[in-house]
């Protein structure tokens, strides 16, 4: 049993997890065995998804705290919330896949950037590409024009090459 002071802790620390993430998702882990929360729990955090299971009325007072509102109407039964860090995509998608392989495993919502949103939206959330990939994307769309003038630059080059070739040829007499 935790003292008031502990809990009084414990909801400013939740609450500072809650200002610093981009995307919180909260699931319901019921069903889950020993081994699966664990395997879970090794996924979010080699992706960098910090996962804690907090009282739900400690996550309450946190989000109130956080000027978070209409987060209560997730808060039922045992409530797990993986934090992210970095970007609003990782933790949704590293959860929504948990859950397709463990039917056990239930989205009830989320928070992005400070809004609270449903399920519908944390799946959707899920089927976006990663940060790293959005970036790949945007490194090849901006080398294709790079790629594209270097190839018509070195054009006139090679045909002087060329030309040069066949005149050498014709001197030669090949």
């Amino acid at each position: 049993m935790l003292t008031k002071t502990e809990k009084e802790v414990t909801v400013k620390e939740v609450q500072q997890k809650l200002e610093e993430a981009k995307a919180v998702v909260l699931a319901d882990y019921r069903g889950l065995n020993v081994q699966e929360v664990t395997e879970l729990r090794k996924r979010l955090r080699d992706s960098g998804v910090e996962y804690r299971v907090i009282k739900n009325t400690m996550t309450s007072r946190a989000a109130k705290a956080a000027n978070i509102q209409g987060l209560d109407s997730y808060l039922s039964g045992p409530t797990a919330l993986a934090f992210g860090y970095t970007d609003v995509v990782t933790p949704a998608k590293v959860l929504a896949d948990f859950a397709k392989a463990h039917k056990k495993l239930e989205l009830k919502g989320g928070i992005l950037e400070g809004q609270v949103i449903d399920d519908k939206m944390v799946k959707s959330l899920a089927q976006l590409p990663s940060r790293e990939a959005l970036l790949a994307q945007v490194a090849g769309v901006l080398q294709a024009p790079m790629r594209g003038l270097v190839t018509v630059l070195s054009g006139p080059l090679r045909n002087l090459a060329y030309a040069t070739e066949a005149v050498r040829k014709q001197k030669a007499g090949e």
